[in-house]
């Protein structure tokens, strides 16, 4: 296997090394978010009904649904039989928050919290909150095409292991800039 995903007659596969790295990233990276939301379900109830895109009767139901979801994915997603789909409910999900993000931004509503930075911690929306979400969407759907069958050895664990620590890492750093952004755009004079 020469790159990330090779042509098998008319399908696309990945390497599994790639297909382990994302679909550990993408479970640690729900478990992460989804461990603030369980420790205030009720901070993520109300940041869902800041976004003002549900009937107020429904933002209860759906919070419950979303952590319901968020849930069931981080374990879904390290099985291989439910990992394809787990991928892509993952990316599913991924573009909806992208999309309520996108549509309150275009209202001008930046001041509400996005929901995802956890208990104690309000992160306002922002532009780079979308291609964040994109990207990961993207990395979710290219998870959920299938792995090519070959042997691993310690290596690919080991590589897999720093794959996940370079991701992680990366979308700590990028979670932390976005949480910045609102105030350097200040800074340098947009609003």
């Amino acid at each position: 296997m020469d790159g990330i995903a090779t042509q098998t007659g008319a399908a696309a596969v990945l390497d599994p090394v790639v297909s382990w790295t994302l679909r550990i990233f993408l479970s640690a990276l729900f478990a992460r978010a989804l461990a603030g939301k369980l420790v205030d379900p009720s901070g993520f109830a109300a940041a869902l009904r800041g976004y003002e895109l549900l009937p107020g009767a429904l933002v209860g139901v759906v919070a419950s649904a979303l952590l319901g979801v968020e849930v069931l994915l981080v374990p879904a997603l390290l099985v291989p039989v439910t990992a394809a789909a787990a991928s892509l409910a993952a990316a599913t999900l991924l573009l909806v928050y992208a999309a309520a993000i996108g549509i309150n931004l275009a209202r001008g509503r930046r001041d509400i919290d996005c929901g995802c930075a956890g208990p104690g911690t309000r992160q306002t929306l922002h532009e780079m909150l979308i291609p964040r979400n994109v990207v990961y969407a993207s990395m979710a759907a290219a998870a959920a095409l299938p792995a090519a069958v070959r042997s691993l050895a310690w290596l690919d664990g080991f590589t897999v292991g720093i794959g996940v620590a370079v991701l992680f890492s990366l979308a700590i750093a990028v979670d932390g800039l976005a949480a910045l952004a609102p105030a350097l755009s200040r800074i340098g004079g947009r609003s």
